[in-house]
C-alpha cells in the first residue's frame, strides 16, 4: 500500500500536505515523513509508528491525527497515534466520542455529524496555519 501512495505521488510537487484515511493514512504517513518538503498530515481512523518509515518525523511538518474513541478498527492503532502526539512538536490527535471507523463520510452508516464538523474544522485551521 505505501509504494502505491508513493507512485500516485510522482508528478506532484513535494510541497503537499499528505491525507489519508483508514488504510489509506499508511501512504499518507510515508509520504509526509520521508518526502522532502511535505508540508503536513491529515491522518484520519490510523496511524502508524514513527520507526516504519525511518524513526524521525521531519521538523516543523504539522501533524493532526482524528479517532474515534470506540473504533475497532483504529484502536491497535491508538498506541501509535498517542506515540506520535507526544514526540512530535506540535502534532494533535483529537479523539472524538464514538465508535465510527469512517465518521466523516456522509454517505456510510458510520456519519457522526457533529464530529464530522468538528474534524472539518480543525482541517481546516491546519491548512490556514501552511504556507
Amino acid at each position: 500500500m505505501p509504494e502505491r501512495g508513493r507512485l500516485a505521488a510522482d508528478g506532484f510537487p513535494n510541497e503537499l500536505v499528505y491525507a489519508g484515511f483508514s488504510l489509506g493514512a499508511m501512504p499518507a504517513q510515508m509520504l509526509a515523513q520521508t518526502r522532502p518538503g511535505a508540508k503536513g498530515a491529515l491522518l484520519f481512523s490510523a496511524a502508524i509508528p514513527a520507526s516504519e518509515f525511518g524513526g524521525s518525523w521531519p521538523q516543523g511538518v504539522p501533524l493532526q491525527i482524528h479517532m474515534m474513541e470506540g473504533d475497532e478498527w483504529a484502536l491497535e492503532d491508538l498506541s501509535a497515534a498517542r506515540e506520535l502526539a507526544e514526540t512530535i512538536d506540535g502534532a494533535e490527535l483529537f479523539l472524538y466520542p464514538g465508535d465510527g471507523h469512517l465518521f466523516a463520510d456522509n454517505s456510510l452508516p458510520d456519519y457522526d455529524e457533529s464530529a464530522a464538523t468538528l474534524l472539518e474544522q480543525r482541517v481546516l485551521a491546519l491548512l490556514k496555519n501552511v504556507d
